[in-house]
């Protein structure tokens, strides 16, 4: 597929055209909400990683989806490259990375060090709220699992008075290097450093609390607030309450996605309420002044003389908070005239009194108010 055309942007879109295009679209179809779509939503999160990616979206701008395959591969004519990355083939004179190198754009990468903390994890999680909650705004106490910093080292791994030292598995290059002798000649890979994870250096005594991770799993109480109005479907960002990064990284985000309960009594459309109220044939014919209940309580709401069935009236600044602001929507009445259906005898004679007064040829039917 069309990773661009997947997140709606154009090909030079920047870091932050593709991030905002990507929470707006996750938000829409992730699997969590009333209208999710789970094959829309990976879809659409393979795209964002690939793109979101500097060295991916090079290489998949050059050789498209074949580029973006295990390992980060370029891939070419349906081949995966990726076996050949951080590889050097000792031809006497050159390495196969040089000749990879000229022929594919930089396919052949050698393995980088990790420098310095490495930001956390996000996180998503998904709120319900019942549909008074929504429009007056409300806080939630939600409780979480995620890594955070430990209190002792500070993220840092080595225990208190202690220090780094060089890893003396990779001598403090951040990497492993092997040689192998094959047919080709001997090829060198490289590979992060499992020992100290890319950093070059090790602690001299880990941590005791957290044993050299730098974080620990916890489960915490996290207060959120709600605002008043909010929409179905919208999503809430807290900075740093995701989870504690690497090496006394940075914390990553909280996204909240809110669902919000239909009402059994308001129809909300953006800050709007709409009602359906039902009234007498009387009502309509003389009008009269009628109780309407708003999400704001309840009010008068006259009725012109000779209302017909369907006139919508319009009560002004009765509906849903406009989220961040002092205004509200409106209310919206739709009336129904109520024909009855039975008529007591004395009823029946002061309509066929109407009638006569009226001077109209009326033929009661066998069924029917007279029937």
């Amino acid at each position: 597929m069309d990773y661009y055309k997947t997140l709606g942007v154009e090909k030079n879109a920047s870091e932050s055209e593709i991030k905002k295009a990507y929470r707006k679209l996750a938000q829409q179809h992730h699997p969590d909400t009333e209208q999710g779509d789970e094959k829309k939503f990976k879809e659409i999160t393979e795209a964002y990683e690939v793109i979101s990616d500097k060295q991916k979206r090079a290489q998949y701008d050059q050789f498209g989806t074949a580029g973006t395959g295990p390992g980060g591969g370029a891939g070419f004519g349906g081949f995966d490259f990726s076996g050949f990355k951080n590889v050097n083939v000792d031809f006497g004179g050159g390495s196969f990375g040089d000749i990879f190198d000229t022929f594919f754009g930089g396919g052949a990468q050698r393995a980088q060090r990790r420098k310095g903390p490495i930001q956390g994890n996000d996180i998503e999680m998904v709120i319900g709220l019942k549909f008074e909650e929504a429009v007056f705004g409300t806080s939630k106490e939600v409780e979480i699992s995620r890594y955070e910093t430990c209190e002792r080292c500070r993220g840092k791994t080595v225990e208190p008075g202690s220090q780094m030292k060089t890893c003396a598995d990779c001598s403090g290059t951040g990497q492993q290097v092997k040689i192998q002798r094959t047919p080709l000649g001997q090829i060198q890979t490289a590979a992060t450093c499992q020992a100290c994870n890319g950093q070059g250096q090790t602690p001299e005594k880990k941590c005791t609390k957290c044993k050299g991770e730098g974080r620990l799993l916890k489960t915490s109480v996290i207060k959120i607030k709600i605002p008043a109005g909010i929409y179905d479907q919208a999503v809430i960002r807290l900075k740093e309450k995701g989870e504690a990064g690497i090496q006394g990284g940075p914390y990553g985000d909280l996204f909240v996605h809110i669902s919000i309960e239909p009402s059994k009594e308001f129809e909300r459309i953006k800050d709007d309420i709409y009602t359906t109220q039902h009234i007498h044939l009387l009502q309509s014919v003389l009008g009269d002044e009628i109780p309407i209940k708003t999400i704001h309580g309840e009010i008068k709401l006259k009725i012109p003389a000779g209302t017909e069935s369907g006139k919508t009236f319009k009560i002004k600044d009765s509906g849903v908070p406009i989220v961040n602001t002092t205004n509200k929507g409106d209310h919206y009445v739709k009336i129904k005239v109520d024909i009855p259906t039975k008529l007591s005898k004395k009823e029946k004679a002061l309509y066929e009194d109407l009638v006569k007064e009226s001077k109209l040829n009326i033929k009661p039917q066998s069924r029917g108010i007279f029937g």
